[in-house]
């Protein structure tokens, strides 16, 4: 017995004496795979071959036990059967057309799989020959673009996306993959948008859709021009854009929503009190059991859209009642697939009509009155939350690789003027629930003490609390680099429009100076792998964003008063900066320009220590305190402005705007690769049950 037959398990025996029996649709695949045209004595073979049940894991194997010198043999006949499965996708008799795209997707993965190291058009000749290609794949574009918009049934939609979705990622770089050349000439993107515009369509096809969209847009998109990036970026309708930023807000909740149920899991009954009772003994167990699949996918597909169109920042901000939307349907359905945990969220039509509905009738009628304990939400804030979630632990690459993708994200909003404007709306003021890390020395937050506050307060909150909690060995410098960014950006665009934002600038400021005294604590390891200098640079100029321009955007001039007090309170730690930063500007080294710039940056700090140092213990002598209490120093701080005497400092708002070319090239290169090698293992067209696709259309026929 072969091994190929082995695999498929397609064999029967009637009794231990005789030879196992084939399926007759084997048999029709030996037929293709010898050297005589199949249809030769025949003539309704083709005909016949797409009436029968396909064997996908037979004909796959088959394909990639192929040698060289059989390979030059068959071509025609795999020639062949790629130009029937085309025309049977024009087929009025459904279960053909099922039947077609199922052996579609067994040819790109059998020939991919069998000719890894071929070239492209190696692999483009055995599939459908060179010559006739460009025909094939024009004709195989407009068959699926036909049935994506059509009427017809949502399983053959399904299928015909699964189709596509094997197509991209069938090989590990779909840069390389050479038959998207032809996807680029024939383009689908019309046929994603209308998917995505329509309810129907986007409940059970829209995270396919968005996918797959995020996939097409970074085919080369460094090497030549891709009409998927230069089309994404002019969508000005907005029930595309909705609906594209509803499939994403939808996987975002879906995580969230997962995540929190295990939280809560984990609090509660015997375990819980038993873990608090002995410390942090297991702390490490529970987060692994909170370990939720993260959802790279998803969130590519998310940044495409804030990076390259400026209307999608619009959506981020729609707001909606928050609620708690059912992924999981009661009675399943024949065209919703079972999915694993973090790939494709199911939905329900109706649910999301009823959803739209009253986003609709909330957002269009201004005099509605709402339940005051009502929590208004958007994709914004869900997005906030996902982040504040997978930011908590960055070992697991995948998760490091998505709080890299989430800054990267908010790196391009702190950027976009309109989402700054909306981040700092004072009217309109959200209660964002962000996921804390547990710390053994502060107290979990209790979700009523959130207060309403722009959104902007968010962005700070979750900024700051990634600051405090990874300052570790295995340091994510190039996460702290971003993180320190976002914050100078929204300074910057605060300091331009004059805005002042109640927030708890104390925390900040607290959290940058132990920022800097774990660079002071942990120099020698550190500087073995990065350049702390840039980082320890851009902490003391947004001190010195404080400085110079605080009185433009700081909420009261108590709020600069305090400023000082933690400057002056805090001295040690700037000083021993300087003296590090001085020790190694005066040595010969690689670091020594980069700290001689920290030791100008650090003039004012140095000015305002060296200032008020003297007035405090001048007061506290004078009035014998041996030590003084806050509102003294600030007493201090506050008679003694007249004679300090500070530079000016240039440049200090301005900013180098975010380029994904060249510097974040290979991060996306890489990250593609692995959002394709997790498609191509959770797409399987075998998640639509055969025996149900072929009994719906048995039926229809």
């Amino acid at each position: 017995m072969s091994q190929v037959e082995k695999k498929a398990g397609l064999l029967r025996r009637t009794s231990s004496s005789k030879k196992p029996l084939k399926e007759k649709v084997v048999l029709m695949y030996d037929e293709i795979f010898a050297k005589e045209d199949p249809a030769k004595n025949n003539p309704r073979f083709w005909d016949e071959l797409f009436l029968m049940k396909v064997n996908l894991e037979y004909l796959e194997s088959k394909l990639e036990s192929v040698d060289g010198e059989e390979v030059q043999r068959i071509q025609d006949n795999i020639n062949s059967l790629f130009h029937h499965c085309i025309q049977a996708l024009g087929e009025e008799h459904q279960i053909k057309v099922v039947n077609a795209l199922q052996t579609l997707c067994a040819l790109f993965r059998g020939v991919h799989q069998k000719n890894k190291s071929a070239s492209g058009f190696d692999i483009i000749n055995m599939l459908m020959g060179f010559d006739k290609a460009e025909q094939r794949m024009k004709d195989l574009m407009e068959r699926l673009d036909s049935l994506l918009c059509g009427g017809g049934s949502e399983s053959l939609k399904s299928l015909c996306l699964k189709l596509l979705l094997c197509l991209v990622t069938v090989t590990d770089n779909i840069s390389q993959n050479t038959i998207l050349e032809y996807v680029m000439i024939n383009s689908i993107f019309e046929a994603i948008l209308q998917i995505l515009s329509d309810v129907s369509s986007r409940g059970q096809h829209g995270y396919d859709a968005v996918v797959l969209l995020a996939l097409l847009v970074n085919y080369r998109k460094y090497e030549s021009v891709n009409p998927y990036i230069v089309k994404l970026s002019i969508v000005d309708d907005e029930p595309t854009l909705d609906g594209m930023g509803m499939v994403v807000h939808q996987a975002l909740t879906e995580y969230n929503r997962q995540y929190k149920d295990k939280e809560e899991e984990n609090q509660g009954g015997f375990f819980s009190t038993f873990t608090s009772m002995v410390g942090s003994m297991f702390i490490a167990d529970a987060d692994e059991k909170l370990s939720v699949q993260t959802n790279e996918a998803i969130l590519l597909a998310l940044y495409e859209a804030v990076h390259l169109n400026r209307n999608f920042i619009t959506v981020l901000a729609q707001s909606h009642p928050e609620m708690d939307i059912p992924t999981t349907p009661t009675t399943p359905t024949p065209t919703t697939p079972t999915t694993p945990l973090g790939t494709t969220p199911p939905s329900l039509d109706i649910i999301l009509c009823f959803y739209l509905l009253i986003c609709c009738v909330v957002m269009n009628n201004p005099e509605l009155p709402l339940d005051p304990n009502l929590q208004t939400s958007n994709l914004l804030i869900t997005f906030l939350k996902y982040a504040s979630i997978v930011m908590q632990d960055t070992k697991d690459e995948h998760r490091l690789n998505s709080a890299r993708l989430c800054l990267i994200i908010l790196t391009c909003i702190a950027e976009d003027q309109y989402a700054d404007a909306f981040l700092h709306d004072d009217n309109m003021n959200f209660r964002v629930n962000l996921h804390r890390m547990p710390m053994r020395h502060r107290k979990k937050a209790v979700d009523k003490n959130i207060p309403s506050r722009p959104l902007v307060c968010a962005v700070l909150d979750l900024m700051v609390e990634f600051i405090v909690t990874h300052m570790m060995k295995d340091f994510p410098m190039d996460l702290y680099m971003r993180c320190v960014q976002i914050i100078h950006k929204l300074l910057c665009y605060q300091k331009k429009c004059r805005i002042r934002l109640h927030y708890t600038w104390r925390e900040l400021w607290s959290a940058l100076i132990n920022l800097l005294k774990f660079l002071l604590s942990n120099e020698t390891t550190l500087l073995a792998k990065h350049n702390i200098f840039h980082l320890a640079l851009l902490v003391v100029n947004l001190f010195n964003m404080f400085i110079t321009y605080g009185d433009t955007f700081l909420p009261t001039s108590n709020s600069y008063d305090e400023l000082y007090y933690e400057i002056v309170r805090m001295h040690q730690v700037f000083d021993n900066l300087y003296c590090m930063v001085l020790r190694v500007s005066t040595n010969t080294g690689q670091w020594k320009e980069a700290a001689s710039k920290v030791t100008h940056a650090l003039v004012n700090v140095r000015a305002i220590v060296n200032h008020f140092d003297p007035k405090i213990e001048s007061y506290a002598a004078v009035n014998h305190i041996s030590q003084l209490s806050e509102e003294q120093v600030l007493e201090v701080v506050r008679s003694n402005y007249d004679t300090l005497t500070l530079k000016l400092q240039d440049g200090l708002d301005q900013f180098e705007r975010y380029s994904e070319q060249p510097k974040e090239a290979a991060f996306f290169k890489e990250l593609v690769r692995s959002i394709s090698l997790n498609v191509r293992k959770n797409v399987s067209l075998n998640t639509l049950s055969q025996g149900v696709l072929l009994k719906e259309f048995s039926t229809i026929s």
